[in-house]
């Protein structure tokens, strides 16, 4: 998988280079929520002995964006970091402003380990050229630049005042962390949940991708804040992702079961023979159900198909399918 399969998520949608500081919730005041347009949510966490900036945005105007915001903070001894909690374009393209030949400030790049290939894969490398063909005011300076200090398992960062718990959280993506605060009992949980679902790229993502939301609805975080979620989705949004999955497993488990075989390629087809509609397996309230249609329809349809994969290779319904 690359750095990005992204022309199922962009619905013909135009980027912005603008960024808005959100206005605090309750959350600690230590942490500023940062937003891309409709796109995605990032956070800058102020420590005694750092600055974090977590994630990059989309590009180097977005990125420069929370450096200003960050600078006033950079005093008395305090270190700017960087965090690429995945390599996914809206997380890490603004990357270059802090290594290499176009470093405005430079300073480390923390990431998974498994990042940094997915900066050189062909399919990442077309979909670059694509976006600065559509958007050259947006994308049209834009360098790679990977994460340059690589990371395989739990990292903690002492900041003296706070801990960050840098916590693989694999699944939407293979190099996927999170980040737990214990001070504050916080979790900044980026795309390993969101509104209305986390997406699995592959069947095998999805097994590790349920995990992750249980070890973060298991950590005792009072504030959990997203990259793709209202900010007042809270806690509870881990536990609603939990329970769409479980409902989806239920409905493939007896769909399964029963002799199902699935058809190719509709997806409302395949939405009705499991008799697993959107709008019945998650809350029925305004903000879940007025999502995109991409997410009721090919978005749902995908990880029914991921399920389904997943159940097969473990044997589910084998005695029935001929």
């Amino acid at each position: 998988m690359g750095l990005f399969v992204w022309e199922e998520y962009n619905y013909g949608m135009s980027h912005t280079n603008e960024l808005l500081r959100i206005e605090n919730g309750g959350w600690d005041e230590r942490i500023v929520v940062c937003r891309n347009g409709d796109l995605v949510d990032t956070f800058i966490i102020v420590t005694e002995r750092f600055v974090l900036l977590v994630d990059t945005v989309i590009n180097p105007q977005t990125a420069a964006q929370m450096l200003a915001w960050a600078r006033p903070h950079l005093e008395r001894g305090r270190q700017l970091l960087i965090i690429n909690t995945h390599a996914d374009y809206d997380h890490c393209w603004g990357n270059q402003l802090f290594a290499g030949e176009t470093a405005v400030h430079p300073a480390p790049i923390i990431g998974s380990h498994l990042s940094s290939a997915k900066f050189q894969m062909p399919e990442t490398k077309d979909y670059l050229a694509k976006m600065k063909e559509l958007e050259p005011e947006i994308f049209g300076e834009l360098v790679f630049t990977p994460p340059t200090l690589l990371i395989s398992h739990e990292f903690v960062i002492d900041g003296g005042d706070l801990t960050v718990k840098l916590l693989p959280t694999p699944g939407h993506t293979d190099d996927h962390y999170s980040l737990y605060l214990p001070e504050i009992n916080t979790v900044l949980a980026a795309d390993a949940a969101e509104m209305p679902y986390p997406m699995a790229r592959t069947p095998d993502g999805l097994p590790q991708m349920r995990d992750s939301l249980a070890r973060l609805a298991a950590l005792p975080a009072e504030t959990v804040l997203y990259c793709h979620a209202p900010v007042t989705a809270g806690r509870q949004l881990l536990l609603d992702n939990i329970a769409y999955f479980d409902l989806v497993e239920a409905k493939c488990r007896a769909a399964l079961l029963s002799g199902f075989s699935a058809p190719q390629g509709d997806d409302m087809m395949l939405i009705d023979q499991i008799n697993c509609p959107y709008q019945t397996t998650v809350p029925d309230t305004p903000e879940w159900q007025n999502v995109h249609d991409y997410y009721k329809t090919t978005g749902h349809a995908s990880q029914i198909r991921a399920m389904l994969h997943w159940l097969e290779q473990a044997g589910v319904g084998k005695e029935n399918r001929p």
